[in-house]
C-alpha cells in the first residue's frame, strides 16, 4: 500500500518543482522554440494525472476489500461493456491527439530548415564531426565554403551568434554518436557516412554543455564539449581571433616524433 502512496507523492513533488527535485525535468531553455517543452510537460501532466488516479483507486480497493476486515462472500462479475469500450476508446483518442499535437514540434526540429531571403536553405555555420572521443568543429572562412584553405578548426568548443537561426552540419568519423545540446532541446544521432543538419535559434548568452548521448566506446564519458552563445559582433571577433591564432601557430614534426 505504501508504494502507490509514495509514487504519487514523488510525482506531485517533482511536477511542482519543489526542493530537492527542482529542475528535475529540463535544464534552462535558451532557444526561442518551446514546442519540445510544451509537448513534454503536456505528456507529463497527462500521464501524471492518470498515475495518481490509478494510485488512488488501487489504495481504495486495497482498503475497501481488505480480507482481514471484509467478511462478505466473493462475488464474480463479468464487468461492464460500457467501461471496456471507454477505456479502449479514450486512450485511442488521446494517442491520436498526441500524434497530431507533436507534428508541429517534429516539423520545427527536423523539417522546417531555415531559409535565406532567396528561398534557398540556409547554409550551416559550422560542421561538427564526432569521433572517439571528441567533437571536431570546422567553420568556413570568408568564402563561406568548407574544405578550403581559410577554414577554421577547433575541438570541443562551438561558438554561435545569439538571436539568429543557426544551422549545423553534423557527421561521424567512426562510430555512432549522438549530438546532444540539453539547453537547446536538440539531440540527433550522428551516423557514419550520413550528413545531417540541425538548427535552432539561441536567445540567451552563456556557455552550455555539449554531450554525447550514445554509448560510443570506453571514452564515451569524456566526450564533452561546450557551446557558447554570444552577440554577432563578439562571435565575429572570436572567429577572427581563432583564425589568426591558427595561422600563427607552428607544428614541428620532429617534436611530435
Amino acid at each position: 500500500m505504501s508504494i502507490p502512496i509514495l509514487g504519487t507523492l514523488i510525482i506531485v513533488w517533482a511536477a511542482m518543482d519543489w526542493y530537492p527535485l527542482e529542475g528535475h525535468w529540463f535544464p534552462e531553455r535558451v532557444v526561442e522554440d518551446g514546442n519540445i517543452d510544451h509537448l513534454f510537460y503536456f505528456i507529463l501532466w497527462l500521464t501524471g494525472i492518470v498515475f495518481i488516479a490509478t494510485g488512488i483507486l488501487l489504495f481504495w480497493f486495497l482498503w475497501k476489500y481488505d480480507a482481514a476486515k471484509n467478511n462478505e462472500p466473493v462475488v464474480f462479475t463479468h464487468g461492464s461493456h460500457y467501461l471496456e469500450v471507454m477505456w479502449s476508446v479514450v486512450p485511442a483518442i488521446i494517442l491520436l491527439f498526441l500524434a497530431i499535437y507533436q507534428m508541429d514540434a517534429w516539423a520545427g526540429a527536423r523539417m522546417r530548415r531555415p531559409l535565406l531571403a532567396n528561398g534557398k536553405p540556409k547554409p550551416p555555420i559550422a560542421r561538427v564531426t564526432g569521433r572517439q572521443f571528441e567533437w571536431k568543429i570546422q567553420y568556413p572562412g570568408d568564402d563561406q565554403k568548407f574544405d578550403t584553405p581559410d577554414d577554421i578548426y577547433v575541438t570541443n568548443f562551438l561558438h554561435v551568434p545569439r538571436d539568429e537561426e543557426v544551422v549545423l552540419e553534423i557527421e561521424s568519423e567512426d562510430v555512432l554518436h549522438s549530438f546532444f545540446l540539453p539547453n537547446f532541446r536538440v539531440k540527433q544521432d550522428v551516423v557514419p557516412g550520413m550528413k545531417q543538419f540541425i538548427w535552432f535559434k539561441p536567445i540567451k548568452d552563456g556557455a552550455y554543455d555539449i554531450v554525447c548521448a550514445e554509448l560510443c566506446g570506453w571514452g564515451h564519458y569524456k566526450m564533452k564539449g561546450q557551446i557558447t552563445v554570444q552577440s554577432r559582433n563578439d562571435f565575429d571577433a572570436w572567429l577572427q581571433k581563432t583564425y589568426d591564432e591558427q595561422e600563427l601557430s607552428e607544428f614541428s614534426l620532429a617534436e611530435a616524433e
